[in-house]
């Protein structure tokens, strides 16, 4: 990658200088990184092991933990390195990866979650048709979407990213490089690029949420129209879980937008953090503690873990 900058090294200048709560940040988030990256290599074990989770929905929800152990980690783990060594520059190609990396996940965590939700609409709404639409091909295909669109969203705001000069300031008020704050620091315009990016940004929160409210809409609307109640509340399980989740990542990202620009970059700073390790820990819990078929697979394979360490 050719740097056409004046400026190779950023200094990231975190959270806070304090060195107490820079000992608490370090252990809170090497504790959530730890439980995620353990969360999310349960669910992505129990999916391949238990056969009773050979299914597109645990399919989808292996390939989502994978992206949330990618996330995480390309977020959190060079913020632990810098408050643990004290070491806060990072490169110019260094930062660069690390915003493709996060941007390219998160627009690929938005179209997976629709795609989700797709496979909810089918199997509550078109339970006979279930195994002949969402077939094995069918999965692989809309996972390789979710990654072209994540490419799609990415590529041209970073390709037109790499050629801006910096030169006013190193210094990345911010715990990463994240978008907002390094064009802050850029001596060249910026205005087109910043349009670009509000517009892919935007383009992509909209017609994501659409599609997951256009599917809950006729999926509400199947469950409402079933006879008992049983079958209700076992067709609303189902999909619980992955509203919850929904929910949780849109209403986070949307706060970011609506949030009034005087509340500054500290409010920036702290729901960047959540998003980057609390929300990656609550959801394997989500899956795990409201789902029967996860919740039993778990309990099966720690039988089978402690009859095999018997013997």
């Amino acid at each position: 990658m050719k740097n056409h900058s004046t400026i190779t090294i950023f200094v990231l200048l975190g959270l806070t200088d304090d060195p107490q709560l820079q000992i608490f940040l370090s252990a809170f988030l090497f504790l959530t990184y730890f439980l995620t990256v353990a969360g999310n290599l349960i669910i992505i074990l129990l999916t391949l092991v238990d056969s009773h989770l050979k299914t597109p929905m645990y399919f989808f929800l292996r390939n989502f933990s994978i992206l949330e152990i990618v996330f995480t980690t390309v977020c959190v783990s060079r913020f632990l390195y810098s408050m643990t060594t004290g070491d806060k520059s990072v490169t110019y190609n260094a930062c660069t990866i690390q915003l493709f990396f996060i941007i390219l996940i998160g627009a690929t965590e938005f179209s997976l979650l629709t795609a989700m939700s797709y496979d909810r609409y089918v199997a509550i709404c078109k339970p006979l048709h279930y195994t002949t639409i969402m077939n094995e091909r069918v999965c692989i295909i809309l996972v390789f979407c979710c990654w072209l669109i994540g490419l799609i969203v990415i590529l041209p705001p970073l390709s037109l990213a790499i050629q801006l000069e910096f030169c006013n300031s190193n210094l990345i008020d911010h715990f990463g490089c994240d978008a907002s704050p390094l064009l802050k620091i850029v001596c060249s315009d910026t205005q087109f690029i910043e349009q670009l990016v509000l517009i892919m940004a935007v383009l992509t929160l909209i017609f994501t949420l659409v599609c997951v409210i256009v599917s809950y809409t006729y999926i509400i609307k199947t469950i409402l129209r079933l006879p008992s109640a049983q079958q209700r509340k076992k067709a609303f399980s189902t999909c619980s879980s992955h509203m919850i989740v929904v929910s949780i990542t849109y209403g986070s990202c949307i706060f970011i937008y609506i949030k009034p620009a005087k509340e500054g970059v500290a409010i920036n700073k702290v729901v960047s953090l959540l998003n980057t390790s609390v929300i990656p820990l609550m959801n394997p819990f989500i899956y795990t503690l409201r789902n029967r078929q996860v919740k039993q697979a778990l309990k099966d394979s720690i039988k089978k873990i402690a009859f095999l360490s018997k013997n």
